[in-house]
């Protein structure tokens, strides 16, 4: 059977089964056009009993432990938007200054030259 039929029969994506083909856990043929046919037994009807052994029994437990993770870092960044942010002081004297920043340009004007002239120095 195709692909999408093993994967519709096993109750999985067709990606797993693709996945399970490479790691030669699912019997299979692969055709001189480059299809790949997949072999089931008849009474194979889902793979949901049989534990597939790239997955970890204790991954519930990670799971949980990442959600919670999630959650705090949530919050985290929920505290620092919802805190007013304090600028650091030269910024606002700067602010509050009413002179122009100094220049510190020579005779020429440096903003008209390109960057990578201003780097080098022609």
């Amino acid at each position: 059977m195709t692909i999408q039929e093993a994967a519709r029969r096993l109750g999985i994506s067709e990606g797993a089964v693709r996945k399970r083909v490479t790691r030669g856990t699912l019997e299979h043929a692969k055709e001189a056009d480059g299809r790949i046919y997949v072999y089931l037994d008849r009474d194979r009807h889902r793979v949901d009993d049989v534990q597939d052994t790239g997955v970890d029994p204790n991954s519930g437990a990670l799971i949980s432990r990442l959600e919670d993770e999630v959650e705090f870092l949530r919050d985290q960044v929920r505290r620092q938007l919802s805190a007013p942010s304090e600028a650091p002081e030269d910024v606002q004297r700067a602010a509050q200054s009413e002179e122009p920043p100094e220049s510190t340009g020579g005779p020429e004007n440096q903003s008209s030259r390109p960057w990578w002239r201003r780097i080098i120095g022609r």
